[in-house]
């Protein structure tokens, strides 16, 4: 089972399909099934400076330290100004840190998961990404 954790409002965002791009600093070579989970972490609200983030989460609804969907990572982008400039009008730019440098993580097929796994210790990235951000297996 491969599993990346993302913190809270994100996680649920993607669990409620509204978030279907992921942002990274790192690449990964890895295409496939992803499970995501909701770390324990929390960005607090006040920190969600777009009123519009903050109409689409209901944090009654957040999934602390529960593994709540998977999805096939479908690519991994390298960020260019292109890029940034044909999403920077969308809602999904408003999920994620956009910036010329960074990796746009795809994700596709998003499926909830019928009981979400609860996880009582910390989830690393999964290795084979860890493997792959070090360039030890390339």
């Amino acid at each position: 089972m491969k599993v990346i954790s993302i913190k809270e409002p994100y996680a649920t965002l993607i669990y409620d399909k509204k978030k279907k791009i992921e942002t990274r600093s790192w690449k990964t070579n890895y295409r496939g099934e992803l499970y995501i989970h909701a770390s324990k972490s929390k960005i607090n609200k006040k920190k969600l400076i777009d009123k519009d983030i903050n109409n689409l989460i209901d944090e009654n609804n957040f999934n602390y330290g529960k593994i709540i969907c998977k999805c096939i990572l479908k690519d991994c982008i390298y960020m260019d100004e292109e890029f940034i400039n044909n999403i920077k009008n969308t809602e999904e730019y408003k999920l994620g840190y956009y910036e010329i440098g960074r990796y746009a993580w795809i994700l596709d097929d998003i499926k909830q998961l019928d009981e979400k796994i609860e996880v009582n210790k910390k989830i690393r990235y999964m290795e084979l990404l860890n493997r792959n951000r070090n360039n030890k297996y390339n």
